[in-house]
């Protein structure tokens, strides 16, 4: 899969001080970039814990302390990160509007 964009991974992990989660989204970066998912049923098939919501995944990081929110377009094999925080600041957002709409 194509990830747009690895940047703001990368930037939670060193600009806003939270160094513990480099090395889970390191990981689930490396493995969104293997993947090559057709369908929400085959993603769900590797990450039964992760959620569908609208057309939208939430992925549990580093033991559930931070929470990935992409938009995925399966056809296209292309990942969008929508949103990435601790899991205080994720209660605090809404999945379906939280980094605009397509």
């Amino acid at each position: 899969m194509r990830v747009i964009s690895g940047a703001v991974l990368r930037n939670f992990w060193t600009l806003a001080g939270r160094a513990d989660s480099e090395g889970p989204l390191r990981a689930w970066l490396a493995e969104a970039r293997a993947a090559r998912w057709k369908s929400p049923a085959e993603l769900k098939a590797r990450y039964p814990k992760a959620s569908l919501v609208g057309d939208r995944v939430v992925f549990n990081i580093g033991g559930n302390k931070y929470r990935l929110i992409v938009h995925i377009n399966y056809s296209l094999g292309i990942v969008l990160i929508k949103f990435i925080g601790t899991h205080q600041e994720y209660d605090e957002v809404d999945v379906l509007t939280v980094g605009g709409r397509l």
